[in-house]
């Protein structure tokens, strides 16, 4: 009977345990869910204004953050018209979007060369403005590398054509390789190239190896990543579909004609 009795307290203080721990963990992650929330809103800011060169990444605190955002202003495209829209994507951001399927469109093989499947409607993008004129508009951007999807950015200057800056907040790359999308070195790389040739075809691409003043359209030209063909593949299809017709070519042509 004492045996019994031992098991059965064991399992009721078993149960008890496991149901006070449960309350606890599930108050806990309703109590820090406004600030996982705000800290999610604040990198967002922070890899927006990064890509964009419109903060020091030395000084990247919060203070410095709201304070640099503050010039930045964040719109809705419908990438089916090309035109600036009030509705937002379903979901809260463009990722879950692309999960809807009222919200998003399947990809055939050919349009899919970023390999993202299915391509939301809507995107948010942000744009910079000085005395009314535009100064800059970063571009979310993604595609899969060697690994999984890279999630980034990519900045224009007021062109429209060149590039502004570009930077990844989220991937899967190997460390010291396709990890070096990373490398301020190789994104530096990136600011001053062209995007469109004189047809305003998608001109922009990595290659393998370096390009050197003596290369040809050498403007349109970025370093491979070393050891890392495929993550540099991906990054060169992630650009050329984000910046082709699928992607938010249609856009940057109104934008450029001021019919967006």
């Amino acid at each position: 009977m004492a045996n019994k009795e031992t098991v059965k307290g064991t399992l009721i203080v078993a149960l008890v345990l496991c149901i006070v721990c449960s309350v606890v963990v599930s108050t806990a992650a309703v109590m820090l869910k406004p600030m996982q929330q705000a800290n999610a809103a604040l990198d967002l800011k922070r890899n927006v204004l990064l890509a964009g060169g419109l903060i020091d990444p030395d000084q990247a605190g919060k203070a410095a953050v709201e304070e640099a955002f503050a010039n930045v202003t964040k719109k809705y495209v419908d990438l089916r018209t090309g035109k600036f829209t009030d509705e937002k994507p379903a979901g809260g951001s463009g990722r879950a979007a692309a999960k809807v399927p009222s919200a998003s469109e399947k990809l055939t093989p050919e349009q899919d060369i970023a390999k993202i499947i299915r391509r939301e409607n809507i995107k948010e993008v942000f744009v910079v403005e000085k005395n009314g004129e535009l100064e800059k508009i970063i571009l979310p951007i993604r595609g899969y590398g060697l690994w999984g999807q890279l999630y980034g950015f990519l900045a224009l200057q007021s062109d429209l054509n060149t590039v502004a800056g570009l930077g990844f907040y989220e991937h899967k790359e190997t460390p010291g390789l396709g990890g070096e999308v990373d490398n301020p070195n190789w994104k530096a790389i990136w600011e001053g190239k062209e995007v469109y040739d004189q047809d305003g075809d998608v001109a922009l691409s990595v290659i393998k190896g370096s390009v050197d003043k003596d290369t040809p359209n050498a403007q349109y030209k970025v370093d491979g990543l070393s050891g890392a063909t495929l993550t540099s593949k991906g990054v060169d299809n992630l650009v050329e579909f984000w910046l082709g017709r699928e992607g938010y070519g249609p856009f940057l042509n109104n934008l450029k004609a001021g019919e967006a």
